[in-house]
């Protein structure tokens, strides 16, 4: 399949990544490409950022969930007409395993056979530059390094700069243009909360513009679209998704509660689910018929006092869970079902009580190995998550034994054969057995209720 893409990746997380991204897309879509975007790794604030702020669609490529077969199959299902660009994470080789580069953006850059945009902070350097691109080019064979961007730089530095790189390079990476130093103004602030508000999107709208109107004379769109066009086909098998009878599955959907992959959802919508959204925030109930529920991670210590209020919705997901609906509730939604959130009573479904650690807890890649059967698997499965939280409970389950790549280990996850509630946050295409169990139990539970 032809994917015309490229990948923006950083020296380093800081670099000037994001903005080099939210600039290049907001200067495609002004020229009317029609592209897409992709994020590396397990983030959901980034893709939400592409769709909301950029109004670009967006997945995730996680290497650590997906075999290079699954990544290259996520690519071509979430390519954009013309162009997908695939955002990178960290640094570009920062990943783990024993030599440190493994689930990287280097990975998923080598196993979609991506070609990389690196952007290099050259604030306060210039030919010392070429050293970064040198060491770059040459710590991975075949670093698929094509392009160089240059972020918080003069166009004279510029100038001196591409010389430079012709002369050592020649053909083999090019540059591709510069992002000039700009007011702090217009600086995009961090997205741990989030997109809470209209009025947060439209300010960081306005940032953005500001930015790509100081770039559309320096960044090279040509060059970079010449790149994208030059990426080798790809090659994937279409995957072999059971389809089962029509089952509604309810999906909390708002500001407190918003992450979820769209490639999970769209999986349970290839199986045959239809996904009926419903707003805590609002006070809505789960919708009457349906036979699943999903309580996705989000922020709901941001709307603590509102949830605490809204006890019709409370109710029905209480309710649900004790009726034994088959229920999934991640991170910010098993929050929502335990006892007490920052003090304020939540659902009750479950006796935990939530806080604010004060600091990152079990931050990163987890293997779950089951210790008994579950919403989604017998005993002894392993399935892939990951963790990032800054809250903790009084009793995060012993469901699951949780085992990062470094090799440290702890209990988690409360669940049944009709639960799964626990801080870890599952991608369901590279689990679709798990997949396949949850949606037979949906369909168990709305025919023993008819």
């Amino acid at each position: 399949m032809n994917v015309p893409r490229i990948m923006i990746a950083g020296t380093s997380s800081g670099s000037g990544k994001t903005t080099a991204v939210c600039t290049v897309l907001t200067l495609l879509k002004r020229r009317s490409v029609k592209v897409n975007a992709c994020k590396c790794g397990p983030d959901y604030i980034d893709p939400m950022f592409h769709t909301a702020v950029l109004g670009v669609p967006s997945a995730n490529l996680d290497p650590f969930f997906c075999d290079g077969a699954l990544l290259r199959r996520l690519l071509c299902e979430n390519a954009g007409e013309d162009l997908t660009v695939i955002e990178g994470v960290m640094g570009y080789y920062d990943g783990t395993g024993e030599d440190g580069t493994d689930n990287s953006t280097f990975t998923v850059a080598k196993k979609t056979d991506s070609p990389v945009i690196l952007v290099i902070d050259g604030k306060g350097a210039s030919a010392s530059l070429l050293a970064q691109i040198e060491g770059f080019l040459q710590y991975k064979e075949n670093s698929r390094i094509r392009g160089v961007l240059f972020n918080r730089i003069t166009g004279g530095t510029y100038a001196y700069l591409t010389k430079l790189m012709h002369s050592r390079f020649g053909d083999r990476v090019q540059p591709v243009g510069y992002i000039p130093a700009f007011s702090d103004k217009y600086a995009i602030p961090s997205r741990h909360l989030g997109l809470v508000t209209a009025g947060e999107i439209a300010d960081l709208n306005e940032k953005i513009n500001a930015v790509a109107d100081l770039c559309s004379e320096t960044i090279d769109l040509d060059r970079l679209l010449s790149i994208a066009a030059a990426a080798a086909d790809i090659a994937y098998q279409p995957p072999q998704i059971p389809r089962f009878d029509a089952v509604k599955i309810a999906v909390a959907k708002d500001s407190a509660f918003c992450f979820y992959y769209k490639d999970t959802l769209r999986l349970l919508e290839t199986m045959g689910a239809q996904l009926k959204f419903f707003s805590p925030l609002q006070n809505e109930p789960v919708p009457a018929d349906v036979a699943g529920l999903l309580l996705g991670g989000g922020y709901p210590e941001l709307y603590a006092q509102q949830l605490e209020k809204n006890t019709a919705a409370k109710e029905s997901v209480c309710r649900a869970v004790r009726s034994g609906m088959p229920t999934v509730a991640e991170c910010g939604g098993f929050q929502y079902l335990g006892k007490t959130l920052e003090g304020r009573a939540m659902c009750g479904a479950l006796p935990h009580e939530s806080a604010n650690a004060g600091k990152l807890v079990r931050f990163g890649y987890v293997n779950l190995t089951a210790k008994t059967e579950n919403l989604f698997s017998p005993a002894e499965t392993v399935l892939k998550g990951h963790e990032f939280h800054y809250y903790d409970s009084t009793d995060n389950g012993e469901s699951f034994t949780a085992v990062k790549p470094n090799g440290k280990t702890w209990d988690c996850v409360v669940s049944t054969p009709t639960l799964y509630a626990g801080y870890p946050h599952l991608f369901l295409p590279a689990n679709t057995a798990a997949a396949e169990t949850f949606y037979r139990k949906c369909l168990n539970y709305k025919e023993n209720r008819t």
